[in-house]
C-alpha cells in the first residue's frame, strides 16, 4: 500500500510547496482536487488541457519528488434537479477525466449525486426510508430515470479517455451512501463504478469499517483515511441523524476526526488488514476535516499514525506452513 493525502487542506500553499511538505513526511501519493466541492486550487484543468508543454511540466514536478498521482477528485452532484448545478458538476467531472487522461491517472473520485424526488423538483431529495409508498416511488424515479442513465453515459465517456475507475464516495445526502447502494449502482452500470471507501461516513451510520471492506472487496477503487468520533451521550439522546453545524461539536452525535481519534488503533489495523485480504494494494489518502486540529497538526498526526498502522511491503513466503 501507499500513503497519500488529499491536498485540498493545503490550499494556502502552491502545489509544489504542498508536495514538498508531504514528501518530507514520507507521503508518496497524491489525490488532487480538480473541481466540484474540493475546488481546483492545486490543479485547474482549464490551465492545462490542450497545453502539452504545461502537462509535461506538471509531470516533471511529480517526478521531482517521486510522487504518484493516485486520483483526481471532483466531488459534485451531476444529477442535481437544478440544471445549472448539474451541468456544472458534469462539466467538472468531464474536465477531470480529461485531466486524468493527460496525466495517465486512471481513477476519478466523486459523488453519485442525488436527484430531486420528481422531474418537477428544484432541490435534491435524499430518501432514507421505504414507507410511506411515496418514498418508494421517489427511489424508483431517482434510480431508474436519472441516476443509472447518467452514470451509464458517464462511464462511456470515462472509459473512452482511459479512466477505468470512478470511485464514488459513499456519503449520506447522495443516492450512493452505503455498501448496498454502491453495489446496486455498480451492478446496473458496470465495474468502472466502485467505492471511494471513506470509513468516516459509514461509522456513524452504524457500520464497521473492516466489515465494509469484506463486503465491497474488488469494488473498492480508492480509500480515504478519515475518522469519526461517536458521542454516545448525544446519540442516546437524539440518535445519529443531525442537521447541526459541524462546528457545534459538543452537541453533535458524531464529528469528523483525524485518524486514531475515533476508531481505536486495533480497529484501524483490522481495516488495513482487511483491505489487504481482499486484494486492495492501492493508496490510503488522508482527508483532513478535523475541527479540533490545525491542518498541519492533523496531517502530521495522521501521517505518523498510518505509517505505523499500514503495511508497505509485499507479504513474504508462507515458510511456516
Amino acid at each position: 500500500m501507499k500513503l497519500g493525502v488529499l491536498t485540498v487542506p493545503l490550499y494556502d500553499r502552491s502545489l509544489e510547496e504542498a508536495i514538498k511538505w508531504l514528501s518530507d513526511r514520507k507521503v508518496t501519493a497524491l489525490e488532487i482536487g480538480c473541481g466540484g466541492f474540493p475546488g481546483n486550487t492545486h490543479l485547474n484543468p482549464d490551465n492545462y488541457l490542450g497545453d502539452s508543454a504545461k502537462i509535461e511540466e506538471l509531470k516533471a514536478l511529480f517526478a521531482k519528488y517521486n510522487m504518484e498521482v493516485a486520483a483526481l477528485s471532483c466531488h459534485g452532484n451531476a444529477v442535481h434537479p437544478d440544471k445549472n448545478v448539474a451541468d456544472k458538476a458534469d462539466e467538472d467531472f468531464r474536465k477531470t477525466v480529461l485531466m486524468a487522461e493527460a496525466l495517465g491517472v486512471n481513477t476519478v473520485v466523486t459523488f453519485s449525486g442525488c436527484p430531486g424526488g420528481s422531474a418537477e423538483d428544484k432541490t435534491p431529495n435524499w430518501v432514507t426510508c421505504s414507507w410511506p409508498d411515496d418514498y418508494t416511488k421517489i427511489l424508483d424515479y431517482q434510480w431508474n430515470e436519472v441516476l443509472i442513465p447518467y452514470w451509464k453515459e458517464a462511464v462511456k465517456f470515462a472509459n473512452a479517455h482511459g479512466v477505468t475507475k470512478i470511485a464514488l464516495e459513499m456519503h449520506p445526502g447522495f443516492c450512493v451512501y452505503n455498501t448496498t447502494s454502491l453495489l446496486r449502482l455498480r451492478e446496473a452500470v458496470g465495474d468502472t463504478i466502485g467505492a471511494n471507501l471513506d470509513p468516516s461516513h459509514l461509522l456513524w451510520q452504524g457500520m464497521n469499517a473492516a466489515e465494509t471492506v469484506r463486503v465491497l472487496g474488488k469494488a473498492i477503487h480508492h480509500v480515504h483515511a478519515k475518522d469519526t468520533y461517536l458521542d454516545v451521550t448525544n446519540i442516546k439522546k437524539s440518535g445519529v441523524l443531525s442537521t447541526g453545524h459541524y462546528s457545534d461539536i459538543l452537541n453533535r452525535p458524531w464529528t469528523f476526526r483525524t485518524v486514531g481519534y475515533g476508531m481505536s488503533t486495533e480497529d484501524w489495523k483490522a481495516f488495513v488488514s482487511m483491505l489487504k485480504m481482499v486484494g486492495y494494494d492501492g493508496v490510503l489518502s488522508i482527508e483532513h476535516e478535523d475541527m479540533l486540529m490545525s491542518v498541519n497538526e492533523g496531517l502530521e498526526k495522521a501521517i505518523t499514525f498510518l505509517l505505523d498502522v499500514m503495511t508497505f511491503e509485499k507479504q513474504g513466503e508462507m515458510w511456516w506452513a
